[in-house]
Protein backbone atom coordinates (compact mmCIF):
# COMPACT_ATOMS: atom_id res chain seq x y z
CA UNK A 1 0.00 0.00 0.00
CA UNK A 2 1.39 3.37 -1.00
CA UNK A 3 1.61 6.23 1.44
CA UNK A 4 1.92 8.84 -1.28
CA UNK A 5 -0.29 11.88 -1.55
CA UNK A 6 -3.87 11.55 -2.69
CA UNK A 7 -4.10 14.62 -4.91
CA UNK A 8 -7.90 14.68 -4.78
CA UNK A 9 -7.67 15.20 -1.00
CA UNK A 10 -4.45 17.19 -0.70
CA UNK A 11 -5.24 19.63 -3.49
CA UNK A 12 -8.86 19.37 -4.67
CA UNK A 13 -8.49 22.40 -6.96
CA UNK A 14 -5.69 20.73 -8.92
CA UNK A 15 -7.63 17.48 -9.11
CA UNK A 16 -10.76 19.32 -10.25
CA UNK A 17 -8.78 21.07 -12.99
CA UNK A 18 -7.87 17.66 -14.41
CA UNK A 19 -11.48 16.54 -14.06
CA UNK A 20 -12.62 19.61 -15.99
CA UNK A 21 -10.29 18.71 -18.87
CA UNK A 22 -11.58 15.12 -18.84
CA UNK A 23 -15.18 16.32 -18.71
CA UNK A 24 -14.54 18.68 -21.59
CA UNK A 25 -13.16 15.83 -23.71
CA UNK A 26 -16.06 13.56 -22.74
CA UNK A 27 -18.47 16.23 -24.00
CA UNK A 28 -16.90 16.52 -27.44
CA UNK A 29 -18.10 14.61 -30.50
CA UNK A 30 -15.10 12.29 -30.18
CA UNK A 31 -16.39 8.77 -30.81
CA UNK A 32 -16.46 6.63 -27.66
CA UNK A 33 -14.50 3.92 -29.46
CA UNK A 34 -11.77 6.40 -30.33
CA UNK A 35 -11.68 7.73 -26.78
CA UNK A 36 -11.38 4.23 -25.31
CA UNK A 37 -8.57 3.34 -27.71
CA UNK A 38 -6.72 6.55 -26.81
CA UNK A 39 -7.03 5.91 -23.07
CA UNK A 40 -5.94 2.29 -23.26
CA UNK A 41 -3.06 2.76 -25.71
CA UNK A 42 -1.55 5.78 -23.94
CA UNK A 43 -1.85 3.97 -20.61
CA UNK A 44 -0.10 0.92 -22.07
CA UNK A 45 2.76 3.07 -23.37
CA UNK A 46 3.09 4.85 -20.03
CA UNK A 47 2.84 1.64 -18.01
CA UNK A 48 -0.10 2.86 -15.94
CA UNK A 49 -1.62 -0.33 -14.51
CA UNK A 50 -4.44 1.50 -12.73
CA UNK A 51 -5.56 3.26 -15.92
CA UNK A 52 -5.16 0.15 -18.09
CA UNK A 53 -7.39 -1.74 -15.67
CA UNK A 54 -9.99 1.03 -15.50
CA UNK A 55 -10.15 1.81 -19.20
CA UNK A 56 -10.16 -1.77 -20.47
CA UNK A 57 -13.09 -2.51 -18.14
CA UNK A 58 -14.88 0.63 -19.36
CA UNK A 59 -14.22 -0.28 -22.99
CA UNK A 60 -15.55 -3.82 -22.52
CA UNK A 61 -18.70 -2.44 -20.88
CA UNK A 62 -19.13 -0.17 -23.91
CA UNK A 63 -18.91 -3.15 -26.26
CA UNK A 64 -15.22 -3.28 -27.13
CA UNK A 65 -14.03 -6.82 -27.87
CA UNK A 66 -11.44 -8.74 -25.91
CA UNK A 67 -9.64 -9.53 -29.15
CA UNK A 68 -9.09 -5.87 -30.01
CA UNK A 69 -8.09 -4.97 -26.46
CA UNK A 70 -5.54 -7.79 -26.32
CA UNK A 71 -4.11 -6.83 -29.72
CA UNK A 72 -4.00 -3.09 -29.08
CA UNK A 73 -0.28 -3.02 -28.32
CA UNK A 74 0.32 -4.63 -31.73
CA UNK A 75 -2.42 -2.78 -33.65
CA UNK A 76 -0.23 -2.22 -36.73
CA UNK A 77 0.09 -5.98 -37.19
CA UNK A 78 -3.62 -6.83 -37.05
CA UNK A 79 -6.64 -6.33 -39.31
CA UNK A 80 -8.81 -5.41 -36.29
CA UNK A 81 -8.65 -1.62 -36.56
CA UNK A 82 -10.10 0.54 -39.32
CA UNK A 83 -8.45 3.51 -41.04
CA UNK A 84 -9.83 6.05 -38.55
CA UNK A 85 -8.78 3.98 -35.55
CA UNK A 86 -5.30 3.52 -37.01
CA UNK A 87 -4.95 7.28 -37.43
CA UNK A 88 -6.13 7.82 -33.83
CA UNK A 89 -3.70 5.20 -32.52
CA UNK A 90 -0.76 6.60 -34.50
CA UNK A 91 -1.45 10.09 -33.13
CA UNK A 92 -1.85 8.66 -29.62
CA UNK A 93 1.53 6.98 -29.78
CA UNK A 94 3.37 9.97 -31.19
CA UNK A 95 1.80 12.53 -28.84
CA UNK A 96 2.42 10.23 -25.86
CA UNK A 97 6.03 9.72 -26.95
CA UNK A 98 6.35 13.40 -27.86
CA UNK A 99 10.14 13.46 -27.59
CA UNK A 100 10.13 11.94 -31.07
CA UNK A 101 7.69 14.62 -32.27
CA UNK A 102 4.48 14.03 -34.22
CA UNK A 103 5.59 13.20 -37.73
CA UNK A 104 4.22 14.99 -40.77
CA UNK A 105 3.10 11.62 -42.12
CA UNK A 106 1.02 10.81 -39.05
CA UNK A 107 -0.49 14.29 -38.89
CA UNK A 108 -1.29 14.33 -42.62
CA UNK A 109 -2.87 10.89 -42.37
CA UNK A 110 -5.15 12.15 -39.60
CA UNK A 111 -5.89 15.38 -41.51
CA UNK A 112 -7.00 13.37 -44.53
CA UNK A 113 -9.58 11.58 -42.37
CA UNK A 114 -10.66 14.10 -39.72
CA UNK A 115 -11.38 17.82 -39.68
CA UNK A 116 -9.36 20.22 -37.55
CA UNK A 117 -11.88 20.23 -34.69
CA UNK A 118 -11.88 16.44 -34.45
CA UNK A 119 -8.07 16.35 -34.51
CA UNK A 120 -8.07 18.91 -31.69
CA UNK A 121 -10.42 16.67 -29.70
CA UNK A 122 -8.15 13.67 -30.30
CA UNK A 123 -5.11 15.64 -29.11
CA UNK A 124 -6.94 16.93 -26.03
CA UNK A 125 -8.03 13.37 -25.15
CA UNK A 126 -4.41 12.22 -25.48
CA UNK A 127 -3.20 15.10 -23.31
CA UNK A 128 -5.84 14.32 -20.67
CA UNK A 129 -5.02 10.62 -20.34
CA UNK A 130 -1.30 11.33 -20.31
CA UNK A 131 -1.90 13.77 -17.45
CA UNK A 132 -3.91 11.19 -15.52
CA UNK A 133 -1.27 8.53 -16.18
CA UNK A 134 1.41 10.76 -14.73
CA UNK A 135 -0.67 11.58 -11.66
CA UNK A 136 -1.56 7.95 -11.01
CA UNK A 137 1.97 6.62 -11.61
CA UNK A 138 3.67 9.30 -9.48
CA UNK A 139 1.25 8.71 -6.59
CA UNK A 140 1.41 4.91 -6.99
CA UNK A 141 -2.34 4.37 -7.23
CA UNK A 142 -2.98 0.66 -7.71
CA UNK A 143 -5.83 -1.19 -9.40
CA UNK A 144 -8.09 -3.21 -7.14
CA UNK A 145 -7.99 -7.00 -7.24
CA UNK A 146 -11.24 -8.37 -8.61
Amino acid sequence: MSNRTDISKANPAAYNAMLQLSNYVAGTPLLHTHHHLIKIRASQINGCAFCIDMHTRDARKAGETEQRIYALSAWRDTPFFDEQERAVLALTEEVTLIHGRVSDQTYQQASAIFDDVYITNIIMAIVAINGWNRIVISTEKQPALR
